[in-house]
């Protein structure tokens, strides 16, 4: 545990720094030394934690080297100050030589004590380390582990929220190219070669964790194209990508679940319906809004309620992949009879 090794470090130091050196000087040691040392650990003990807690990172971590050095020299010239103030306030000098020159007077060099005070410290020394290097050792251990762990639980539950792609569309997808041959060999073979294309995407391109953002483009297009197939005049569909478009990589089928979302409930058999797609970019950032027509006797569209597998865990999805790295905005303008659906992403 963290607090456990702090407890002893500091009982280390404190036994090295300020008991091994006063308590090998075989002199009675007034009280007023133990007070001006209990000051001078409770000051080393303020300085290391305001030091660790508040300057290193507000002030060295922020490029702002000129104060941390400042603010470091002045706390050491006031603890210096202060301790001297505290020896002066308790007459430890006067003290101290008293205890000397009595023993010189005494003849006697060495305190009548049942204990060697020097061995006393050296063993507790011995065992003060070797704990804190066992108890360090197997914190850091425990941390890996969990860290192994925590990554393991991730990419496990990311791939299987990436194969959760609806399998109903390649059912659907099969059956429109096999009523497609009838009417156009040639247009149903195109077809085939993007759902093949689709299909080596999802199966081989996806599982490298990244991919390319014109290949989840290609991969939209070609979803969009197949779509189309059981579409009528009535729907309206447009994809504009980036102009320019700067290869970045982000996680795959991450566009899908919006344009799915579209496709499921912004489509009419019967009414006028519009879908579209724009997908932009600005330095790193990607920003993707898909809008389609709103129709109130569908079912609600938003992506927490929706029963598509897809977009339940979109959410998820994107804390796992982008923590504190995207803002996803969902609005129903009823006046507009318009859903809004925009995702910025910070892909860098």
């Amino acid at each position: 545990m963290p607090w456990l090794i702090h407890v002893l470090v500091w009982a280390l130091l404190g036994s090295i720094l300020l008991l091994w050196q006063p308590l090998t000087w075989q002199i009675t040691i007034p009280t007023q030394f133990w007070v001006k040392q209990g000051v001078l650990f409770g000051l080393l003990l303020t300085v290391f934690y305001v030091n660790t807690k508040i300057w290193i990172p507000r002030l060295l971590f922020q490029n702002r080297t000129a104060w941390f050095i400042l603010l470091n020299v002045a706390a050491v010239l006031f603890v210096s100050f202060l301790v001297e103030r505290v020896e002066i306030w308790v007459n430890l000098r006067e003290n101290m030589e008293a205890a000397f020159k009595a023993v010189r007077n005494s003849g006697v060099m060495r305190r009548e004590d049942s204990l060697d005070y020097f061995s006393l410290l050296t063993a507790l020394m011995i065992i003060g380390v070797s704990t804190s290097v066992a108890a360090v050792q197997k914190w850091q251990h425990d941390a890996e582990l969990r860290q192994k762990l925590e990554r393991a639980k991730t990419e496990s539950e990311l791939s299987f929220l990436r194969a959760q792609i609806n399998p109903h569309f390649f059912f659907n997808t099969l059956n429109n190219i096999y009523a497609l041959t009838v009417i156009d060999v040639e247009a149903s073979r195109e077809a085939l070669h993007k759902l093949s294309r689709m299909m080596r995407y999802v199966l081989y391109d996806s599982q490298q964790g990244t991919v390319l953002l014109s290949q989840e483009i290609a991969f939209a297009q070609d979803y969009i194209k197949l779509m189309q197939l059981r579409l009528t005049d009535k729907v309206t569909v447009q994809l504009t990508p980036p102009h320019p478009m700067t290869d970045v990589p982000i996680a795959p089928m991450l566009f899908l679940p919006f344009i799915e979302n579209a496709f499921k409930h912004g489509v009419s058999a019967t009414q006028p319906s519009r879908i579209e797609i724009v997908i932009r970019q600005d330095g790193h950032k990607i920003h993707v809004e898909v809008k389609n027509t709103l129709f109130s006797e569908k079912k609600s569209t938003h992506l927490e309620e929706s029963n598509g597998i897809g977009l339940v865990n979109t959410r998820r999805r994107l804390d796992l992949l982008y923590p504190g790295r995207y803002e996803l905005d969902v609005q129903e303008d009823r006046r507009e009879n318009e859903y809004k659906v925009h995702l910025e992403l910070d892909a860098a």
